[in-house]
């Protein structure tokens, strides 16, 4: 015990300070607070919006040079029309208008719950190649008490007025017929306009869920 009590006291100050060097990843369990040195990184929460049996929810301020990285993180997405599809497109007019041309890929792999179906591939049909149209995010959501989608979707520095507006999209889903779905989708904006607002909706009907929308720089 004198060797660990001696070094325990090495790592303190005559002042009673925890020197840095005594941090470890495995050290201390429940830090609550980091001192101002310590990076953290600069993740912020700008919004939230709460659907409830709502047509579609748009994120339309908020959306500017401030941050490089946005993200948008959707909980719990629950469609009112069984087997309907969410999501979304951009505005380069604060939300008077949904229309980018966007060109993208959608992926998904899939488990049954009974484990009979599983699989994973390309679903041409819902991608896009130089159209205005939503992009699909989750497909085929079921809309019974338990079922709803969640995910998010990282749109890259979207205030450019030199280049594309990339996209990411990680999510995943309870299918209405009782089949776990992961998606993966990417593409880009295809215009060098500053893309200033952001829809998402159902492809069919209305829905409840909680989308939030970060800014990362």
């Amino acid at each position: 015990m004198g060797t660990i009590t001696r070094s325990f006291a090495n790592n303190i100050t005559t002042s009673g300070v925890l020197l840095p060097a005594s941090l470890t990843n495995n050290s201390i369990a429940n830090v609550t607070a980091y001192n101002a040195a310590v990076a953290t990184g600069n993740m912020v929460l700008l919004s939230s919006q709460t659907a409830s049996n709502s047509a579609s929810i748009s994120f339309t301020t908020g959306i500017d040079s401030t941050y490089k990285e946005y993200q948008f993180w959707f909980v719990d997405i629950h469609p009112r029309t069984d087997s309907s599809t969410f999501q979304f497109n951009l505005s380069t007019d604060s939300g008077s208008n949904y229309n980018v041309t966007k060109t993208t890929t959608l992926f998904r792999a899939f488990n049954s719950e009974d484990g009979t179906a599983s699989g994973l591939g390309y679903i041409t049909a819902n991608d896009l190649a130089q159209s205005t149209a939503f992009q699909d995010l989750i497909e085929a959501i079921g809309n019974s008490a338990d079922e709803s989608g969640a995910g998010t979707l990282t749109l890259f520095n979207p205030s450019s007025t030199t280049y594309v507006k990339h996209f990411i999209s990680d999510a995943n889903s309870y299918r209405d017929d009782d089949i776990l779905l992961c998606w993966k989708s990417a593409g880009y904006g295809n215009t060098t306009s500053a893309v200033n607002a952001v829809q998402f909706k159902m492809s069919s009907g209305n829905f409840d869920g909680t989308i939030l929308m970060y800014g990362v720089k």
